[in-house]
């Protein structure tokens, strides 16, 4: 079996993959049928003030098939609902090679990096806050704490320099206006 690349109408990739992982069960061909993957990462931000990881297909509108490719497999997958056609010149199927394969599957694995010791601030340096009530505030950074991904910056409310305790992800480097 070989990996192919079939294109789906946009956000109708999980629906064909559904359809594709239930037909193979009651169809002939299903032995012809391996994996079907479609092509996600978790990614971590920040939402509401609070880190979230999601999952984000960084392939929208593309499935992988795992195929032994004949005339009746080709045939099941473009009449599968929702699928406009296989991914190759002249919209005939062509394999991936295998470090294309491994690369996207290597991605798909990959687990969310957590910035443990790479808080890309030191103490002193002026940031904005991007996320929060303190949202749009401008201050320095006090303190690090790497093992939380968290820093306290020193921001001015009313006049005096007050201490706020905020996630790596909640601010930004701030640019000097000259």
């Amino acid at each position: 079996m070989k990996w192919y690349v079939v294109h789906t109408y946009s956000g109708h990739e999980n629906k064909v993959k559904s359809y594709i992982e239930a037909a193979k069960e009651n169809i002939d061909v299903g032995d012809k049928i391996g994996r079907v993957i479609v092509p996600t990462e978790e990614v971590v931000e920040m939402k509401d003030g609070r880190k979230t990881t999601s999952l984000k297909k960084f392939l929208p509108s593309y499935l992988l098939v795992e195929l032994d490719m004949d005339k009746e497999s080709l045939y099941f997958v473009t009449s599968v609902p929702g699928v406009t056609s296989f991914v190759g010149p002249g919209r005939r199927p062509q394999p991936l090679r295998e470090e294309e394969v491994n690369r996207i599957l290597g991605q798909i694995e990959r687990r969310p990096v957590e910035e443990t010791s790479d808080v890309p601030y030191q103490v002193g340096d002026r940031v904005k806050v991007i996320d929060g009530p303190f949202s749009d505030f401008i201050g320095l950074v006090d303190d690090i704490n790497p093992e939380k991904s968290k820093i306290k910056v020193m921001v001015s409310i009313f006049g005096r320099n007050t201490p706020v305790e905020l996630d790596v992800l909640q601010v930004e480097e701030a640019i000097e206006s000259r």
